[in-house]
C-alpha cells in the first residue's frame, strides 16, 4: 500500500501523507502541519492515529509555494526556511485546501464518513479557521497561534472542538490565551485544556520542549475525545 495519495483540490493538485489502521473501513483524522511541512514528525503522528484505529491524512498545505517541504525541527536553517513560509503562507486559500482534503477523504473506500482534523501551531489554527469554516465532526488544536485574530469566528462553531495550550507559551502570550478561553466559555461544544510550566510544542516528538507527561495526558485525552466523536 502506498503512503501517499493526492488530492484533486479546486486550486489544484497537491499530495497528502496517509496511514491506514488494520481494520477497515474506518473514521479518518485529517493532520495539519506545523512550520515545518509533512516531516517525520507529522507522518509519526498519523502512523500513532492509525494504530489507534483511524484512517490519517497529512495534506501538504505549503503545495502552492514549495511542495514537498519536509524540514528538520533541529536545524536552525530549517526553522528559518520554515517561518518564511509561514510567514507568507495564505491562510484563506489554506481553508479551501484543507476542505478539499476532508471531501477528497470522504471518498476514500477505507474511510466512514466520519471525519475530524487535527493540527499543530500553524496546523491548529487552521483547525480552527477549518472547524468554523467548514463541516467536520470534530477538531483538535495544539497550542494554535494566532488563533486569538479569529475569534469573530467563533459563533460559527459547531463541531466539538478540544484545544490544548501550554500556559508558557512562547508564541501565544497569556492574554492571548486569555482571550481564546473567553471567547470559548460559552461554547457547550468547546473545551480548553491548559497544561501549566508547558511550552511551545510540548507534545511534539523530540522537540525542546517536548514533555512527556503532559504530552501523555494531552494525547490521551485527544484519543478519548476522537474516539467518543468519531465512533
Amino acid at each position: 500500500m502506498t503512503d501517499r495519495i493526492t488530492i484533486e483540490g479546486r486550486d489544484g493538485a497537491f499530495c497528502a501523507y496517509i496511514a491506514r489502521p488494520k481494520a477497515l473501513p474506518a473514521s479518518a483524522v485529517v493532520v495539519l502541519q506545523e512550520l515545518f511541512g509533512v516531516n517525520s514528525d507529522i507522518r509519526e503522528t498519523c502512523d500513532e492515529l492509525a494504530e489507534q484505529g483511524f484512517v490519517a491524512v497529512a495534506p501538504d498545505l505549503f503545495w502552492r509555494q514549495e511542495p514537498g517541504v519536509d524540514l528538520s525541527v533541529t536545524s536552525e536553517a530549517d526553522w528559518q526556511h520554515g517561518l518564511r513560509l509561514y510567514q507568507a503562507y495564505d491562510r484563506d486559500a489554506g481553508v479551501r485546501d484543507i476542505n478539499d482534503t476532508l471531501d477528497t477523504v470522504a471518498g476514500l473506500p477505507e474511510c466512514t464518513s466520519k471525519i475530524a482534523v487535527q493540527g499543530y501551531c500553524l496546523g491548529a489554527l487552521m483547525t480552527f479557521l477549518t472547524a468554523v469554516r467548514c463541516r467536520v465532526d470534530a477538531a483538535v488544536a495544539y497550542h494554535g497561534a494566532d488563533t486569538e485574530k479569529y475569534l469573530g469566528e467563533v459563533d460559527n462553531l459547531s463541531a466539538p472542538l478540544l484545544m490544548h495550550l501550554g500556559e508558557e507559551d512562547e508564541f501565544i502570550s497569556k492574554p492571548a490565551q486569555a482571550e481564546i478561553k473567553t471567547a470559548l466559555a460559552g461554547k457547550p461544544n468547546a473545551t480548553v485544556y491548559s497544561y501549566p510550566g508547558q511550552h511551545h510544542a510540548f507534545a511534539r516528538h523530540n522537540g525542546a520542549h517536548y514533555n512527556a507527561t503532559a504530552a501523555a495526558l494531552a494525547n490521551g485525552r485527544t484519543s478519548e475525545f476522537l474516539h467518543q466523536q468519531l465512533r
